[in-house]
């Protein structure tokens, strides 16, 4: 728990955190069974919740124009604007991620169905797909393989000032660079690399791509993902507020008669101010309600009404603060309840502990079960029993 609040203190995302706390509870399971660590320790790490995801962080988009804007400032006769204007246009074309784009080998790029295509990629998670690469991608790629004399390993390598060819291959980093300093150059602000792959998904879609291919051209195991990729959940481009426009024009009242009759009228219907009605709970000097009283609808718009059976026997008036009261004693005996009655294998000591100290069992109940289980159920109903005492 305290290393969620370490991670939460960090300002991580909830995926990141979970990711890590997923890490920490498989470790405690592995060590729980080679005996290592209690089962009551590890059952303990592993009930340690995660962080709930609130929403989904907005992606960044480009347009068919704005890229084509990039990629034009990317364009050149040097070595390094060659290169760079390959990569942007397999980040564009293909939908590679950073470390995908690095590790890009010669032999990988191959001919299927009379289609170039990167085949076998091994992406994130270990996921295998095959990525086809449009014609203008290929010819972008070819350039600069040309240009670079590349015939073996990977295809991007390191451009020096002077326009030498150097190294095995880049890092992730040179790739941040390039799509920041083009972008900037396009007067495109805060882009990043990734938010080039939405952008080949959503030129996709918005072309007539069906969703199932896009989702194995980018290699999602979700079609979630996909969405969001997509930008699905919501469209900020059209977004559903847009579609209605209220009228902000002030316009002065003609009389105060008028208005005043509008100020007295009351067209909004009031709660009564009484209470909620329900049949248990309330305080004793609170009077019961008739059953054959109706309620009138619309004054009595927060009535709620609990029963098994279709006609209501009697009903009391209780505040909101008694249903509050209510909802939370049943909370607790629902938890208390989950805690007594826990049949994990990692509680059932703890469960049979407590029924013993309670005297709902007895050591001739618990005949048959080895001495190491039995000593952790004494244990537990004595651990109980002081417990009380103090």
């Amino acid at each position: 728990m305290r290393y969620r609040m370490h991670l939460e203190s960090r300002g991580l995302a909830a995926n990141t955190i979970n990711q890590q706390l997923a890490a920490v509870r498989r470790l405690a399971h592995e060590a729980a069974d080679s005996g290592l660590l209690s089962p009551e320790l590890a059952a303990g790490i592993s009930r340690v919740k995660g962080v709930k995801q609130l929403g989904f962080r907005s992606g960044n988009w480009l347009s068919t124009e704005q890229s084509s804007v990039v990629l034009e400032h990317a364009y050149g006769n040097t070595m390094r604007a060659k290169r760079d204007f390959a990569m942007l246009a397999m980040l564009f074309g293909c939908g590679f991620r950073r470390s995908e784009l690095v590790g890009l080998e010669m032999d990988e790029v191959q001919m299927r169905q009379g289609h170039w295509a990167v085949v076998d990629l091994i992406g994130k998670g270990g996921h295998i797909r095959t990525v086809p690469i449009p014609q203008w991608v290929k010819a972008a790629l070819d350039q600069w393989i040309v240009a670079a004399r590349v015939t073996e390993g990977r295809i991007f390598r390191a451009v020096a000032r002077a326009g030498k060819v150097w190294g095995e291959g880049i890092s992730q980093n040179v790739v941040w660079y390039v799509v920041k300093g083009c972008c900037e150059r396009a007067g495109l602000e805060h882009i990043a690399p990734h938010d080039l792959r939405r952008t080949c998904a959503k030129l996709c879609h918005t072309s007539g791509g069906e969703l199932e291919q896009i989702q194995l051209l980018l290699g999602h195991a979700s079609v979630q993902t996909t969405e969001r990729y997509l930008g699905c959940k919501q469209n900020l481009g059209h977004p559903v507020n847009d579609l209605f426009e209220l009228r902000t024009d002030p316009r002065p009242h003609d009389d105060d008669g008028e208005s005043a009759a509008v100020k007295s009228s009351n067209p909004v219907e009031e709660a009564s101010p009484q209470g909620i009605e329900c049949r248990h709970g309330g305080s004793d000097h609170d009077q019961p309600v008739c059953d054959a009283q109706p309620l009138s609808l619309p004054k009595r718009t927060d009535v709620v009404e609990v029963r098994k059976s279709p006609r209501p026997q009697s009903l009391r008036r209780c505040s909101r603060s008694d249903l509050w009261d209510l909802e939370h004693y049943l909370t607790e005996r629902r938890k208390e309840m989950d805690r007594k009655y826990d049949y994990r294998s990692s509680r059932i000591s703890h469960v049979l502990g407590t029924l013993l100290r309670e005297g709902r069992l007895d050591e001739e109940d618990l005949r048959g079960l080895p001495e190491e289980k039995l000593k952790s159920i004494r244990s537990h109903a004595k651990f109980l029993a002081d417990l009380n005492a103090a």
